[in-house]
């Protein structure tokens, strides 16, 4: 199987305000929309979007400190302002807080001296999805005749 660079997923209404994304390899998450009449637990696409930004650092980092040694703690933190002005809706002040430790071990002083640079190079260079968003790009909504 040659790789290539589209990567896509189908989003499909399950009910009203839920949805459920669908990726290539036939994976899914369920997902709605934020509503003050229940308890729904679910995320909603603004806490998705979050999660997208932590998960594509959070791999890039867990790639270059864990060959080293295994953390005894590894989280992310993912948080920002969602607005309405000018511009539409949309998040700002977006922050990523990595708490991270490893045991004492082989490696572990090692993996300690990495992490800076992994999370910098993670920021500057690797994450596609953080890197999205600080370029920028051209999103194109388009109906297709069903």
């Amino acid at each position: 199987m040659s790789e290539t660079s589209q990567r896509s997923v189908v989003v499909e209404r399950t009910s009203s305000g839920h949805f459920v994304a669908t990726n290539a390899r036939g994976g899914t998450i369920s997902f709605g929309t934020a509503s003050d009449a229940g308890p729904d637990t679910g995320f909603t696409p603004v806490e998705l979007f979050l999660a997208a930004l932590g998960g594509c650092t959070a791999a890039d980092v867990d790639t270059a400190t864990s060959r080293h040694a295994e953390p005894s703690e590894f989280s992310v933190a993912v948080t920002g302002d969602k607005i309405s002005d000018d511009l539409g809706n949309r998040m700002v002040d977006l922050t990523i807080t990595f708490t991270v430790a490893f045991p004492d071990g082989e490696g572990a002083d090692r993996a300690r001296t990495i992490l800076p640079r992994a999370v910098k190079t993670s920021h500057d260079r690797l994450c596609t999805v953080s890197r999205t968003v600080e370029i920028g790009t051209p999103v194109t909504a388009t109906i297709k005749d069903a």
